[in-house]
């Protein structure tokens, strides 16, 4: 049996648990590729106008996956670290489901976590490896190892950024968007291109410590409700004395980040900061210039705060 995993959404905070979760459960995946042209474009062909891009390049990862695989595998989750999570996390499954009922050739795998209970996770994928005929103590073990792989990674990857923040002579820009923004050919890698092109070390403020992160957001907000926000959040309070500026990268028209962007941006007065927003129709360009002109600034103040 394989298994198909959109590189969309939720991979980018899950790939090593679920790729090592299928493995160890002794089922062959599929990734589907890089975000192109031709993904994005059948994105939006499957979707109606007001969709986030996100969701777009989710369902046009779907789309490529089927007919290459046995499931193509689109968990729902409500919560995270009983948190809540944006509506487009709780309504993705039903989203996939619906547009590609009428295709003979797709099947659809995924887990719910519904509720904001102590192992809601581990239940829930319990169920689905239950689903696949797993026997429990398999599971158990497979569960187990899957946790272990993405908690390593995580705190290497974190451990690793920090270093670099340490040591680097380099202007520091942090990019505060989520994982799958941040990860994502189209949205966030040429954004993080640009800023190295420009002599800058980009530090990614997904890479902080998620729990960390969100113990530090409520400094700032104690209200907020989603928990990807509250982890960008927390890391502008963690990293804002080691940067030199913030870039804000929101994929349009994200309904949190034009909330919560906000926010950061009258929370944080004194950290100099731009926002990118980027939709299906742009072209880098006019974002290339921007992002020049932001680092001339910051560039200008560092040198004026040296001589003084």
């Amino acid at each position: 049996m394989k298994i198909g995993i959109p590189r969309a959404l939720l991979y980018y905070k899950n790939e090593k648990f679920w790729t090592t979760l299928f493995t160890e459960l002794g089922f062959e995946y599929i990734i589907s590729p890089e975000t192109d042209c031709a993904i994005l474009s059948r994105g939006e062909i499957l979707s109606i106008d007001e969709t986030c891009l996100p969701i777009k390049l989710l369902l046009g990862h779907v789309d490529w996956l089927i007919g290459k695989c046995d499931y193509v595998f689109v968990p729902r989750v409500a919560y995270r670290h009983k948190l809540q999570m944006c509506t487009r996390f709780m309504a993705q499954t039903d989203l996939v489901a619906n547009t590609f009922r009428d295709r003979e050739d797709f099947k659809l795998l995924f887990y719910s976590v519904g509720e904001p209970t102590h192992n809601c996770e581990r239940e829930a994928v319990y169920k689905m490896a239950k689903f696949l005929k797993v026997k429990k103590a398999v599971f158990k073990e497979a569960y187990a190892t899957a946790k272990a792989a993405q908690m390593f990674y995580e705190r290497f990857r974190t451990e690793r950024q920090k270093e670099k923040v340490d040591t680097t002579q380099k202007i520091k820009i942090l990019l505060v968007a989520h994982a799958y923004s941040v990860g994502d050919a189209y949205i966030g890698k040429p954004v993080i291109a640009m800023l190295k092109a420009m002599g800058c070390e980009p530090v990614i403020a997904e890479y902080g410590d998620e729990r960390d992160c969100i113990r530090a957001s409520y400094a700032v907000s104690k209200s907020m409700p989603w928990a990807y926000n509250r982890h960008l959040v927390g890391a502008v309070e963690l990293y804002k004395d080691h940067v030199d500026g913030a870039v804000l990268l929101t994929a349009f028209p994200c309904g949190t980040d034009s909330m919560v962007n906000e926010y950061i941006i009258h929370a944080f007065k004194g950290l100099p900061m731009i926002t990118l927003t980027v939709d299906a129709q742009d072209g880098s360009a006019g974002m290339e210039t921007r992002l020049e002109s932001f680092i001339d600034i910051i560039t200008l103040r560092k040198e004026r705060s040296h001589d003084a």
